[in-house]
């Protein structure tokens, strides 16, 4: 089957950009999703980074922006042009190494092979089509440019599992309905699942309706 990620980034235009971190890292996070952006996410962000990074769904380029002091090397990818464009202004150019149009659900770049330290996913996989088994391709396809000894790690909210509020329920009828979203079958126990077939370490916690993950010791074979 085919999956189709273009309704998930379509929303990321110049302007949704512009209102990006407002609309999403500030009302949404604090008080749909119950976790707030500067008390659990970025943290999240900056405690894990390696020397070599990739952050994949960039967004306005909000976590690299904030942890700049703890990058040393980074690169972006993401499908939708805007953000790419949008997020690399954050950082200076000396920082920056690769900037990619990429679809998860395809092979990166073998050049990238075994390359990265780090890789961060931030609000990507409630966004890719299907279950949280048809994300497990997108993951697979992520693995192979990991370091043996690098981490990934990053943060997702979760449809099925979870209490959701007024504000949340309102949001994630809304978001599923245009395609923005795909997460109401997402659980806690699948994304365990899927990150341990690739992983021997993996740790989640749940703050308000949003996964915080981390794994690491990648499967080699």
């Amino acid at each position: 089957m085919s999956l189709d990620t273009k309704n998930g980034i379509k929303v990321y235009t110049p302007l949704s950009l512009k209102l990006y971190d407002w609309w999403v890292l500030n009302l949404s996070n604090r008080y749909a999703w119950r976790c707030h952006t500067q008390k659990y996410l970025l943290p999240h962000f900056s405690n894990n980074i390696g020397e070599n990074h990739l952050d994949i769904g960039v967004g306005t380029g909000f976590y690299p922006k904030k942890a700049a002091d703890r990058i040393r090397q980074i690169s972006f990818a993401d499908l939708n042009r805007h953000s790419l464009s949008y997020a690399k202004k954050c950082l200076e150019p000396h920082k920056m190494r690769d900037c990619i149009q990429q679809d998860i659900f395809k092979p990166f770049p073998q050049r990238m092979e075994n390359h990265f330290d780090s890789i961060s996913l931030f609000y990507v996989l409630h966004c890719l089509p299907g279950t949280m088994t048809d994300k497990k391709a997108a993951i697979g396809n992520i693995v192979p440019i990991l370091k043996n000894d690098g981490v990934l790690y990053g943060a997702t909210i979760l449809g099925n599992g979870v209490t959701h509020n007024a504000f949340g329920s309102k949001l994630m009828k809304i978001y599923n309905k245009k395609g923005i979203f795909n997460n109401y079958h997402d659980t806690m126990d699948g994304l365990e699942s899927v990150l341990a077939s690739f992983f021997e370490q993996v740790e989640i916690r749940l703050e308000g309706a949003v996964a915080i993950f981390r794994a690491r010791g990648k499967k080699i074979g």
